[in-house]
């Protein structure tokens, strides 16, 4: 039982460095999105990753693919995305400095 409930917060904490980490991609590539828990995991329930960002673009951003490919923006989301990950996970591992906490104030909330 301790385990499982053990398993269930690594699960939710991973799941929410991930969507701030999206949301910190969306910021620094100046998109003006957020996506909050419900749309996160409305996202993940149908899809996931880098197809949950096409999907997205095209139910909610469709407007954006008039301009610009699809798989230029869910790549360019994806690697910016990869890039937020690692260095908040890399800032959390050494003790976050002030600078790192506000930038993505809530990984460390």
């Amino acid at each position: 039982m301790f385990n499982t409930l053990l398993d269930q917060i690594a699960a939710d904490q991973a799941t929410e460095t991930h969507r701030h980490a999206y949301n910190a991609a969306f910021d620094e590539l100046g998109l003006a999105w957020h996506w909050d828990a419900s749309v996160y995991a409305r996202l993940q329930a149908e899809t996931r990753g880098a197809d949950a960002v096409r999907t997205y673009l095209e139910t909610e951003q469709a407007h954006l693919l008039r301009a610009y490919d699809a798989q230029f923006l869910v790549d360019a989301i994806e690697a910016a995305k990869a890039r937020c990950d690692g260095e908040m996970a890399h800032q959390r591992a050494q003790g976050a400095p002030a600078g790192i906490r506000n930038r993505f104030p809530a990984a460390f909330a």
